[in-house]
């Protein structure tokens, strides 16, 4: 079988805003989610500003009971679940405990490190010997399979609900893992999205490798740059994004609202050989990602209108964007416009690649480019590459275009390229 997928649902909870029309007025003003947080101060971390999406009270309440509301500790598996909730209901479904098992819908919902304070909570509990006191709720949590066990439990889905973990590709990664199912034949409809958590304890150990940017403490919202000569290293970040994805006939029989169509998608590895380590791309590797995406969307490279790129503020926005132009075979006036939602939020980690899909399909079905902020002073090596108006200083209304591809790329030399199309009833 080789049936077309489309997206017809969408659901977020990022650093600058929660919730899909927020999101959406979020990302046309340019608007920035990066704060300074006292805690990281008060820890000496160098980098003490970062993205945190605002969830309340009394919005938890709109989604879970009390009891879980009180014994949920994972921050991500809350953001995760809110954004699948989202995109759910979103596609036109109904959330209901009494709802019949869905054997032909599944989830795959990636996680990063989901669970470290209920984690880190039960080792003090196991080492002040008081095991018996962590409660019922510790595994749940903890597991790295606790986000896709949540959404499972709570849409009643009966198709494959699983957990993949692959560094800042999972959640784009988890889309493709949702397209090759639906496109097989092996479901109708799939759950597809990422998150992950936030804190000193998952964010620690970036500060120590020195890739967090450490020189705008005091000026926050600046602080996410890529593209820029100033970009100094990235700003973390958490959140989920959540997509609903569907196969076409599904979709047009109950008339759902289509917000794309996922034309081609490819993962691999660079192997951590040649360029490649296990934090850097193999520039072989991702090349060969990207040609593989766009041939298996049966497309040509001039096809691509626009890139929502991976760009993190660092120096591997110079690489990303060398590696693209080789692989298209286009520079200067003819490389696609490229942006980068993390100017906004910073780098959501495993929740990154999710999130900035949802922001592509809004561009997609919105026709529109958001700025990628911050990044007017343009690096200078990649000023030599692609033409300075190709990357969007501020919005852009561009109702004429048809294809975006999205781009993520994960410590371990993991890569991911998924090709989007404006739907079009055709």
């Amino acid at each position: 079988m080789n049936r077309r997928v489309v997206v017809t649902g969408l659901g977020v909870v990022a650093p600058n805003a929660t919730g899909l029309e927020k999101f959406r007025s979020a990302i046309r003003a340019g608007k920035s989610g990066i704060e300074k947080i006292p805690l990281l101060g008060d820890l000496k971390f160098a980098c003490q500003i970062a993205g945190i999406p605002d969830v309340s009270e009394e919005l938890k309440h709109q989604y879970f009971d009390e009891l879980t509301v009180k014994v949920l500790k994972s921050t991500g598996i809350i953001y995760g679940c809110i954004a699948g909730i989202d995109a759910w209901k979103d596609a036109g479904f109904n959330v209901s405990s009494d709802s019949d098992i869905d054997w032909d819908t599944g989830c795959v919902f990636g996680s990063g490190l989901t669970g470290v304070d209920a984690l880190r909570d039960a080792i003090y509990g196991v080492d002040a010997l008081k095991v018996r006191r962590l409660g019922s709720r510790v595994v749940e949590q903890t597991m790295a399979s606790g986000i896709s066990a949540y959404m499972g439990g709570i849409l009643g889905l009966g198709n494959q609900v699983t957990t993949n973990s692959s560094a800042c590709s999972t959640g784009s990664e988890a889309i493709t893992m949702c397209y090759d199912r639906i496109k097989s034949g092996q479901a109708n409809r799939m759950l597809a999205g990422s998150c992950d958590s936030e804190g000193p304890y998952i964010w620690g150990g970036f500060d120590s490798m020195r890739v967090l940017n450490r020189k705008s403490n005091e000026t926050p919202e600046q602080g996410s740059s890529p593209m820029s000569e100033e970009a100094s290293g990235f700003v973390p970040g958490a959140g989920g994004g959540a997509l609903v994805l569907e196969d076409l006939d599904s979709a047009l029989t109950r008339g759902a609202k289509i917000y794309g169509e996922i034309i081609g998608a490819a993962v691999n590895s660079g192997g951590q050989r040649g360029e490649g380590s296990m934090t850097a791309p193999n520039p072989d590797g991702v090349k060969r990602c990207i040609l593989q995406a766009i041939d298996s969307a049966g497309i040509s490279p001039n096809d691509i209108d626009a890139i929502c790129g991976h760009l993190t503020s660092t120096m591997g926005d110079v690489i990303e964007v060398d590696n693209w132009s080789k692989a298209l075979g286009r520079e200067g006036d003819d490389f696609p416009h490229i942006n980068s939602l993390k100017s906004m939020i910073g780098h959501c980690l495993a929740g990154a690649g999710s999130i900035e899909c949802v922001a592509a399909l809004l561009q997609l079905e919105g026709g529109f480019f958001h700025s990628s902020i911050n990044s007017e002073n343009i690096h200078p090596e990649i000023e030599k590459v692609i033409s300075k108006n190709k990357i969007p200083h501020t919005l852009m209304e561009a109702t004429n275009f048809e294809v975006i591809a999205k781009s993520s790329f994960g410590f371990g030399d993991v890569n991911c390229c998924i090709i989007f199309k404006k739907w079009n009833n055709n």
